[in-house]
């Protein structure tokens, strides 16, 4: 069987979608050896990011041009079975698609998005839901959401949970914190959040946390780095700085490669993840597998992910994110618990069993489309 695969997002700085794709077409290489597998990639430096035995095929990086024209030609030409992608098919697909729509935010918190963007993602991904062979999802969160958006059974949603890179795992702490000055310039123990910065993320409910963690704590020797690229949205995190009070302790790193963000996640004295809507939250994964504790939202797919291998708080309040952080911070025993917690919580997810999981999916799919096409033998006449 032939599976084609959207990778458009690698190369293109797309953070989570960017981190799904790769990882699932580097392990879908390992488990699928009786399959051939093609990536159509947008990036001209995405190549590298690409198994060998993983055919390759540029196409174009507008989205209009790529969605519009030039996916539904490759796909045509090279005649797969089927296209898995991300949220959004292409018009006048020629094969059967499966969907990974890892979250509805744009449905349920539109407000958390330009309109522009939340009003096209409305759109094209209800037609590629309605019109997919098979919908899936991380976590059991999402399909619950995604069942209600679009009036799904939720037994029609597989749900295919992520996992960390293999690339995330414990370092030396004091390399680590070398490597953390040399590439940033910071120094001292460090409070760590990941992701872009964007509305539901929640950079400016957690700075105002630290700033009232810093107020009731003269002692408290740490800074807040805040590693992400910047949005739309960075001109109101970053005031939310310049009027905390904390300025002088808050860092933004903006996008940062795998090979720094390992380096962050081992150097920072605990993990934050402040999220208002996540529909897995692979970061606290990322965190756990370095061995760092994590204290984050107790909202959406995080208490899933993380289960007892947090510290878990109201994002919406600023002094129970506060709270969360102090005692991590204060009670070592504390933070020590949570790391050993967090290292065999994030145990529990592979990318390889994920690869494992969709390739069953592919071919369940793929039988079913080549089934319908058989045509019928003629009954027998019988004298």
């Amino acid at each position: 069987m032939r599976f084609a695969i959207d990778a458009h997002a690698i190369g293109c700085r797309l953070t989570g979608n960017e981190v799904y794709v790769r990882n699932l077409l580097a392990n879908l290489a390992l488990v699928g050896s009786d399959a051939e597998f093609i990536a159509y990639l947008s990036s001209s430096g995405s190549n590298g990011c690409v198994p060998a035995r993983v055919e390759r095929r540029s196409i174009a990086r507008n989205p209009f041009v790529r969605l519009g024209f030039d996916l539904c030609q490759s796909l045509r030409r090279d005649r797969p079975d089927l296209l898995h992608v991300q949220y959004t098919a292409p018009l006048g697909c020629p094969v059967p698609v499966i969907v990974s729509v890892h979250d509805v935010s744009f449905l349920e918190h539109p407000e958390y998005f330009q309109p522009f963007r939340a009003r096209q993602l409305r759109i094209t991904v209800r037609r590629t839901v309605r019109a997919a062979a098979k919908v899936v999802t991380g976590s059991e969160f999402s399909r619950a959401s995604i069942a209600r958006a679009y009036g799904l059974e939720p037994a029609a949603i597989a749900v295919v949970p992520n996992a960390a890179s293999p690339v995330f795992r414990p370092l030396d702490r004091k390399k680590a914190g070398h490597g953390v000055l040399s590439r940033f310039g910071i120094s001292g123990p460090f409070l760590l959040a990941v992701g872009d910065l964007q509305p539901r993320k929640n950079q400016v409910g957690l700075i105002r946390a630290f700033a009232s963690v810093v107020r009731r704590l003269p002692q408290f020797p740490h800074s807040l780095v805040i590693a992400g690229k910047d949005t739309w949205f960075s001109a109101q995190v970053r005031e939310a700085v310049h009027a905390s009070g904390v300025a002088d302790r808050v860092c933004f790193t903006g996008f940062v490669t795998d090979e720094d963000l390992l380096l962050l996640y081992n150097a920072c004295e605990l993990f934050v993840f402040p999220s208002l809507y996540e529909g897995f939250g692979l970061p606290l994964l990322e965190a756990m597998a370095c061995g760092r504790a994590v204290a984050c939202s107790n909202v959406s797919a995080c208490p899933e992910v993380a289960d007892a291998a947090a510290v878990f708080f109201d994002p919406c309040s600023t002094d129970d994110m506060a709270r969360a952080m102090t005692d991590l911070v204060l009670d070592q025993e504390l933070r020590a618990r949570m790391e050993r917690l967090g290292l065999s919580r994030a145990a529990h997810f592979s990318w390889r069993r994920t690869a494992e999981m969709m390739l069953e999916i592919y071919r369940e799919v793929a039988s079913r489309a080549q089934a319908r096409a058989r045509p019928l033998k003629p009954a027998a006449v019988t004298p």
